[in-house]
Parts: C-alpha cells; sequence; structure tokens
C-alpha cells in the first residue's frame, strides 16, 4: 500500500499543474473543492514517507522530502478551502524552485557542492583520484548553472502564477519548464563527456591498458623538454614487448635488474612484471654486491656492460620486428601476486632484500597523487634519485607512469645540469645532499616555477631557505625508508613538525621511538623505527634524532646527533659525523667538513691545533669523557647515491695515516 501511495504522489505531482488547469479551467471545479484534493494529495505525501521503516538511519535519509511535499500541499490545500482563493494552488512550481535553489545553492557556501556530492555517490574512485579537483571545480560550474536556472525558472512560474492567465501558466508550468530542465539535462550531459574526455586520467603499472594513452603520447624525453626528443606510448608497448619476447624465451624465474636509463628500466620492469618473474632491484652494480645475491639461477638485466649479464639496449635494438598484435597485447599484471625484492646495504653493509608488491606502491603513489598530483600535471619530472631507491622509484618511475608525467630519461649527476632546465616547468625529485651542493656553487637558477621533492636524508633549515633563494621553491620533504614507504612529509618554513599520510598511522613507542601502522606494512602491529620523536595532540610529530646515534661512553649517554649538531653550530663547520669506535675502551670520533670560514680561520694550522679548537668549544655542552678523542678533517664525507653517510665508510677514514694538517 505504500508503494502505491508513493507511485501516486510522485506522479501527481509530476503532471500537478496540468491537473490544477483542467480541474480549475476545464471542468470549472470550485477552489474548495479542488483544495480538498490537494488536503488529498497531502496525506497521499505523508503515507508515503510513513509506514513500516526498516532501521532509523533510512528514515532520516529518504523520507524527508515527501513529508516536505506533504507539508507543502496541507499548508496550500487549507489556505485555499478557508480563503477561497486559488494563488497558493499556482505557487507549488515557485516553491519547488526556491527550494531546490537553496538546497544547491547552500553546498556552495558549505562544500563539498551538491553535484559533487551526487557524482562521488555515483562513482567511489573519484575521491582521492587525480581528477578530484578538476571533477569538484567542474561540478561547482554545474552547480551555479542549476542555481540560475531555479532563479530563472522561479521568477517566470512566479509572474505566469501572479500575471498572467489559468492557461498560459499551465503552460509554462506543465510543459516548458520540464523541457527547459530536460534541455539542461542534455546540454550538461553533452559538455561532461567532452570535459571528461580532457580530464586527466591515472594508469598505473599494474592496471594499464593497450589504449590507456593515444600511440603520440609522450612518456619520457631526453636531456630537455625543448630539444623534442622523446619516447611515447607507442615506443613504451613495442619496447616492453621486445623484452618480454626475450624474458619468455628463458626460464629463469629471478631476474637482477639495474638500468641507470629510466627508459629501459621502465620498460624492463613492467616485462618482466607482465611475466610474472621475480625482480631483484640492486641500487649498484660492484662485482662484490652483485656476487652476494647473483646465485644460480638469478638472471641479470642491465644496461651496463657488466660480465655475466644480459644488455637491455642490444636486446631492444636488436630484437626482430614483431607483429603489430603482438605489440598491442598487454598481458595483466596482478599487483597482489607482483613479487620484487628491493636491496639495501642496510646497517651491516651487506645486501639486505626488502620485499615489495606494486600493490603498496600504488597505495603509496594514491595519496601523493591526491595530495600533489596537479602540481605533477603541471610539470615535466626530473630526478636526481637513482630509481633503484624506493623513493626513485616511486616518485621518479611507478608516479609518473600513473599520472602520464612525461619523465626526464636520465638522472641529473651535476648541479650544473640545473641551468639547462630554464626552457620548461619541472618536476624536480631530489636527494638534501644533491641540493646542499648545488645551492653552494650556483647562484639564482632562472626557472620556471619549479617544485622540489626531498627525501632520503635531513635536510638542513638553512640549506632548505638557500633552495628557496637558488631554484625559487621551498622544497617539500618526506620521510620514509624501503620498509615503510612514504609516511609523513612537511615544508620546514612552517615549522619541524612532520604531517603524517593519511594512510599512515603513527605512535610513540615505549622506547620514545616513532611506530607505524599503514596499508604498506603488514605486520598488524606496525613498524618499529629508530627515529625518536614526540607526538603532538594534532596527530603531526616532531623528530629527535635516532636512537642507535645514543651510545654510552664509560656511564655517559651521549647523542651522536646532538654532537654533530653542535659541530654544526659552530659557523666553521659545512658538514659533520660522528661515530662510536671501538679499541681498549669506547670513544667517540669524528669526521668533519670545514665551511669556508672554518678553511680559513685554520689556514696553515697543524691539526693538534683545530683538535684543540673543537676539543675546547664542545667543552661547553658536553664532559670531557664523551668530546671525541679522534678527528679527521677532510673534503667531503662519503655518502651513497641518496647522499646518506655509512657508519663503515666514516670508520674507515680512521684507519688511513693521519695529516699534519687539514685536506683542501
Amino acid at each position: 500500500m505504500k508503494k502505491f501511495f508513493k507511485v501516486f504522489f510522485y506522479i501527481t505531482a509530476a503532471v500537478y499543474p496540468v491537473l490544477i488547469f483542467t480541474f480549475l479551467v476545464v471542468l470549472k471545479l470550485p477552489v474548495r473543492i479542488l483544495s480538498l484534493c490537494v488536503i488529498a494529495l497531502a496525506f497521499a505525501a505523508f503515507l508515503s514517507a510513513t509506514g513500516k521503516k526498516r532501521n532509523t538511519e533510512e528514515r532520516a535519509a529518504l523520507d524527508w522530502k515527501p513529508l516536505l511535499s506533504s507539508a507543502f500541499f496541507l499548508a496550500a490545500g487549507l489556505f485555499c478551502f478557508f480563503t477561497n482563493q486559488s494563488i497558493f494552488l499556482k505557487l507549488y512550481s515557485v516553491v519547488i524552485s526556491a527550494t531546490f535553489l537553496c538546497v544547491f545553492g547552500i553546498t556552495l557556501f558549505l562544500p563539498p557542492n551538491i553535484i559533487f556530492r551526487f557524482a562521488t555517490l555515483q562513482d567511489k574512485s573519484i575521491k582521492g583520484s587525480l581528477a578530484e579537483k578538476r571533477i569538484d571545480s567542474y561540478c561547482r560550474k554545474v552547480t551555479v548553472a542549476w542555481c540560475v536556472f531555479f532563479i530563472c525558472n522561479g521568477s517566470i512560474s512566479a509572474f505566469t502564477a501572479f500575471c498572467a492567465s489559468d492557461e498560459v501558466w499551465s503552460v509554462y508550468n506543465g510543459g516548458i519548464s520540464y523541457v527547459l530542465m530536460g534541455l539542461m539535462f542534455a546540454v550538461e550531459f553533452i559538455v561532461r563527456k567532452q570535459v571528461n574526455k580532457k580530464m586527466p586520467q591515472v594508469y598505473t603499472i599494474s592496471k594499464f591498458k593497450v589504449d590507456s594513452r593515444p600511440d603520440d603520447y609522450v612518456l619520457c624525453y631526453e636531456d630537455t623538454w625543448s630539444k623534442g626528443i622523446y619516447k611515447t606510448w607507442r615506443d613504451f608497448l613495442a619496447d616492453t614487448a621486445k623484452m618480454r619476447a626475450f624474458i619468455n624465451s628463458s626460464s629463469l624465474q629471478e631476474w637482477i635488474l639495474h638500468c641507470g636509463d629510466y627508459w629501459y628500466f621502465l620498460c624492463t620492469f613492467v616485462a618482466l612484471l607482465q611475466c610474472r618473474k621475480t625482480v631483484l632491484l640492486t641500487q649498484n652494480v660492484t662485482s662484490e654486491f652483485i656476487a652476494e645475491i647473483k646465485k644460480p639461477g638469478v638472471g641479470f638485466l642491465t644496461d651496463q656492460r657488466v660480465p655475466d649479464s644480459s644488455y637491455i639496449p642490444d636486446i631492444i635494438e636488436k630484437a626482430a620486428a614483431l607483429s603489430e598484435e603482438r605489440i598491442r597485447t598487454v598481458p595483466v599484471i596482478d599487483p597482489d601476486e607482483t613479487k620484487i625484492l628491493m636491496y639495501t646495504s642496510g646497517s651491516t653493509g651487506k645486501p639486505k632484500a626488502v620485499p615489495q608488491r606494486m600493490t603498496e606502491f600504488e597505495q603509496d603513489n594514491a595519496f601523493v597523487i591526491s595530495k600533489w598530483g596537479d602540481e605533477f600535471l603541471k610539470r615535466k619530472l626530473v630526478t636526481t634519485v637513482s630509481q633503484h631507491h624506493i623513493y626513485g622509484f616511486l616518485f621518479g618511475i611507478s608516479l609518473p607512469f600513473a599520472c602520464g608525467v612525461p619523465f626526464r630519461r636520465t638522472r641529473v649527476e651535476f648541479p650544473e645540469e640545473f641551468e639547462k632546465l630554464g626552457d620548461e616547468s619541472y618536476m624536480i625529485i631530489a636527494v638534501p645532499a644533491f641540493l646542499k651542493r648545488t645551492v653552494e656553487i650556483e647562484e639564482k637558477l632562472d626557472m620556471k616555477n619549479p617544485f622540489i621533492f626531498t627525501s632520503g636524508g635531513v635536510l638542513l633549515p638553512e640549506v632548505a631557505k638557500k633552495t628557496d633563494e637558488v631554484f625559487g621553491f621551498w622544497p617539500v620533504e618526506v620521510y620514509g625508508s624501503t620498509e615503510t614507504s612514504g609516511i609523513a612529509y612537511r615544508q620546514s618554513k612552517n615549522g619541524p613538525e612532520w604531517t603524517p599520510f593519511d594512510n599512515a598511522k603513527i605512535r610513540k613507542g615505549d622506547d620514545g621511538c616513532l611506530v607505524i601502522v599503514s596499508p604498506y606494512i603488514k605486520d598488524p602491529a606496525g613498524f618499529a623505527t629508530a627515529d625518536l620523536v614526540d607526538v603532538l595532540v594534532d596527530g603531526r610529530f616532531v623528530m629527535k634524532g635516532r636512537s642507535d646515534s645514543i651510545v654510552k661512553i664509560e656511564e655517559k649517554r651521549i647523542s651522536m646527533t646532538e654532537v654533530e649538531n653542535r659541530l654544526l653550530q659552530s659557523g666553521l663547520v659545512e658538514d659533520a659525523k660522528v661515530v662510536a669506535m671501538e679499541d681498549i675502551r669506547q670513544y667517540l670520533a669524528a669526521a668533519v667538513v670545514l665551511n669556508a670560514d672554518g678553511r680559513k680561520k685554520f689556514d696553515g694550522a697543524q691539526k693538534l691545533t683545530i683538535n684543540r679548537y673543537f676539543h675546547d668549544y664542545l667543552m661547553q655542552f658536553f664532559e670531557n669523557v664523551v668530546i671525541p678523542k679522534k678527528w679527521r678533517f677532510v673534503g667531503s664525507l662519503p655518502c651513497d647515491m641518496q647522499g646518506k653517510k655509512h657508519k663503515e665508510e666514516i670508520i674507515a677514514l680512521f684507519a688511513k695515516p693521519e695529516k699534519e694538517k687539514i685536506d683542501e
């Protein structure tokens, strides 16, 4: 019965103007009799909104519309019954337009707008997508257009109610207004189709199809964008197919992959996943490192001339021509089934394999895309980072491929290369050490609206400030690791606090260290880092150094990071690394790089004099027992491609004979 009343109400409401015209003009029905019919319609609306309810939430969400309509019809019917005037019956269309105007208009000031809400209800993938902001902008324009329509329609309806004949009122409100509304829907549908074609689309490595991009879509460029040397979507399909053919010709299941060339890396990496192989990503190809991981039955694909390896450029360039059908056959990649081993040196200096999957990589990219996707789309991408490191892979390969952002084929190796990048707007993926090197030798660079991400180490505030002066952008720092992927971000000009990624939950462990829980981490208890933190009430956190930087020297606890920071604060030191040494007893040793002021101050001085100076300086802050007992003053500290300093390499500096004077 409830369904009958609901259907009856909606049909009657739709043809309401025609019914009023028929009863008033054609049948000459008295107003009071007609008002009783309207009151009956109000009861039908009320009955359609009441009855047996499945739950309170459904009642609140679905029944307010017929209840509101029943209240209006009841008020209109009673007013007309007691006044014997038909005008209130004819204001139905005006009230409807005014109601919709209020509903639509309010959401323009209390976002999200109503059209965007409808869109996200229909398509859940919009939230957090690359196109979310653009879709929201388009939906806002549509909402404004409907508000204008309701104003115009309501105004005309009011005019016909007060100033026009019943025939004109009926024709407009029962016919023309519906036609205009239909035209609005039709025009918006056509416009939406055109807008959708221009919306940026995300096609991840595990989800792309052969027609995801046009054949001439540029994925990669050489040197600078303006040179016009490009690799397209068609090239990607062809080169990936050639690599698949080679990989499938072998029975090997595991393959080491190391490519300095980003294009060769992308094509080979995708081909390995399509062939369902295990991919071993290594950060270097030194014979000792490779010997640790290249066991019998493991292949080796590289773009470098390394013994016992397959040379990727030859594979692609010398491959037999493939049919169009083979080129356009794209095997499915199941992100959950991908097997990727990302090798790091770990804390021991020996290769440490960290298992990864595309599932987590792409979840990590999803947050970055939702946060900074528009910034990527405005620029071409260039990186100083190795793609074999998780930061370089996510930001230099996986993310630009998903967004369709053209990336440079080779990484920037020297600061001077930035001088050539004034032809286009670039997204720069860097590490703190490289930024530091660049701002030390470069003046103000002529770059167009750059955007800089940095990760892989600590970016000192003074280096961040200098980066802004040289590049014209204050870097966005990303905190994370191979084990955890991205965790948090900050721009230090806004303070030292880190803001966690939306998919990362953080807390302070019993030992004072940061604990992370995220989809990237399989252990439900989370991953315990060695980073000491203070967690703020708003969910952000402040780093306080590394727990593994705290050592006991003759029963005195001392933070090696604090000693390093005090040396940097002297105004004479550019870089410093303090390590704990073991001999008959444990003691600290410091490797120091003097800045220009330091070199000037100690020009020609004996090393013993310099040692004594810094010893006395540190005595202001520490007890004598914990002050470094050995010193090395060098031109630069050894670090890897990501700018990280490894303990073993620092300790090795102290195995060399001590010089009487400092290195230049």
